[in-house]
């Protein structure tokens, strides 16, 4: 699977975030990825979604690249997630202290796209 990417594009409602869990639980599975890497990419992705706005759809993109997962959430007002990942307050749960916790890097790009890169070891690859 290294190199494929799996493409999902939901309703930006609450309801429909659980869909985008099933999905990456289900590649996660395949990968045996430990319950630790599971949690911490659902986490990090519910992060992400309860950003989005309530209309449209949001665009979930998941790659498995040497050595990490690759999830790429998108399209985000830009403006509005750059400033919230810039936000640093040791007081709130920001979006910026989640994602410090939960994955090994994320950059969002000028169009409004949110990378997140969460390492796996190479022997939890599949063969």
């Amino acid at each position: 699977m290294t190199g494929d990417e799996i493409t999902l594009t939901i309703p930006r409602e609450e309801p429909f975030h659980e869909v985008a869990h099933l999905v990456l639980g289900g590649v996660a599975a395949r990968l045996n990825l430990t319950f630790e890497h599971i949690d911490d990419l659902e986490t990090a992705l519910d992060a992400v979604l309860e950003r989005a706005s309530d209309d449209g759809e949001v665009t979930v993109r998941l790659q498995l690249t040497d050595g990490a997962i690759v999830t790429r959430v998108g399209p985000f007002a830009a403006d509005r997630l750059r400033a919230e990942l810039e936000r640093d307050s040791a007081d709130d749960v920001t979006l910026r202290r989640v994602l410090d916790t939960v994955v090994d890097g994320y950059e969002l790009d000028g169009e409004g796209w949110l990378e997140l890169t969460k390492a796996v070891e190479h022997e939890e690859l599949p063969a």
